[in-house]
């Protein structure tokens, strides 16, 4: 299957597709190993307020994104210790975000060789 028939984005012919909120949240993540997350009960739409560069709707396709390629692991039966959840009080369940081993690699791959726009 070719890319242009591809939606899924996952990298299965060489090519991986990134959105910009992606790539901002995969490299995030690469210096800081793990993220809170929040979510209502439904868990349907992942929340992530620690940054203020973009609406919270975009963060949340990102997250739903790269977990949806494997890069990352959204996990909200593992809350981050010592972390002030304060900001996410409107929502009962907190938990984290971290890379997946793919997602190191990809990163990885993304700071040796760079990325195509």
């Amino acid at each position: 299957m070719s890319c242009e028939n591809c939606k899924s984005g996952c990298g299965g012919c060489g090519n991986l597709l990134l959105t910009e909120a992606e790539l901002a949240l995969l490299r995030r993540l690469g210096e800081t190993p793990f993220l809170p997350a929040a979510a209502a009960f439904d868990r349907k739409m992942p929340v992530y307020l620690e940054e203020r560069d973009r609406p919270p709707e975009e963060y949340a396709g990102a997250i739903l994104g790269l977990a949806g390629k494997g890069l990352i692991r959204l996990d909200y039966d593992i809350p981050l210790e010592n972390f002030d959840y304060a900001a996410y009080r409107a929502y009962p369940l907190h938990g984290s975000i971290a890379l997946t081993g793919r997602g190191q690699d990809v990163l990885e791959q993304i700071e040796i060789q760079g990325i195509e726009e």
